[in-house]
């Protein structure tokens, strides 16, 4: 279990944006070896700049679906700063529509990306950590991986593996000093869902907005091996529980929750177009 960030490393895959740029602020602030990994360099390169006046930062462009990739990772990130303490999953990709509607390409991708590549990386991580004596493994997931959302089919599933893959692979490294978790959070005020905002379901914006920051906390608690699962918004965790338990209570409320969260979205969607 880490008691203490500092001078340990930690990589966080998709870290350009969103949620993975605020984990990055956040264990810079605890003063971290960071290794930054994206696909998009000019983004990936913002962030690292605006970071290293804090501390050590590396950065790694690459698709984190490619097997290869991952491993050499992990060698880089090893070679550079000493050790590997952290890994955090945080890369994803979603393309909203009903299953039928997906690109065959999109329902490959989502499955390389949200799940194989983290259960990789992972696997391909843990000797890493082992030789570090101690580490955490964080994976990034969804209110969808918790119960299944229409128009999310892939998505859903994909999360839902994850979730699964954490809880297991927690309970295999639970007397290694190796801490494993999931954050499980629901919309979240970045790109990932605004700049997309009349593609997504109603029922989304049924459950309150959580910031990236508030996500980033969730994951500083799981590597800190306090948690194995942080909900957000934590009153959501028991509706989705009683969703997964109870199908027919989830069909039977759904049209309220929707009927919120189109009240909802026209808010967020009035605000997107007043910046």
């Amino acid at each position: 279990m880490l008691s203490s960030f500092e001078n340990k490393t930690v990589i966080i895959t998709g870290a350009s944006a969103g949620v993975g740029a605020a984990c990055a602020r956040t264990f810079a602030a605890l003063k971290a070896k960071l290794v930054l990994v994206a696909r998009g360099e000019e983004a990936l390169n913002k962030i690292a700049d605006e970071l290293r006046p804090q501390c050590e930062v590396l950065t790694v462009v690459m698709n984190v679906a490619s097997n290869e990739d991952c491993l050499a990772l992990l060698e880089q990130a090893e070679s550079t700063f000493g050790a590997v303490h952290v890994v955090v999953n945080n890369a994803g990709m979603h393309s909203r529509c009903d299953l039928e509607k997906v690109p065959v390409n999109d329902v490959a991708a989502m499955v390389d990306i949200n799940m194989r590549a983290p259960l990789l990386l992972s696997a391909a991580a843990i000797p890493y950590l082992r030789r570090a004596g101690e580490g955490a493994i964080v994976n990034v997931g969804s209110l969808a991986g918790r119960a299944p959302l229409q128009g999310a089919a892939t998505y859903s599933a994909t999360k839902a593996g994850l979730r699964a893959f954490s809880y297991a692979l927690a309970d295999e490294l639970r007397d290694s000093g190796i801490s494993v978790g999931v954050v499980s959070p629901g919309p979240i005020d970045t790109g990932f869902i605004m700049d997309k905002i009349d593609l997504v379901e109603d029922i989304v914006f049924s459950q309150p907005m959580s910031s990236a920051q508030q996500v980033a906390d969730g994951i500083v608690e799981i590597a800190a091996g306090r948690q194995v699962e942080v909900v957000l918004p934590a009153a959501s965790a028991k509706l989705t529980h009683l969703s997964y338990l109870f199908p027919n209570l989830r069909r039977k409320i759904r049209p309220k929750l929707y009927e919120q969260g189109r009240k909802n979205k026209e808010k967020y969607r009035n605000r997107q177009a007043t910046k």
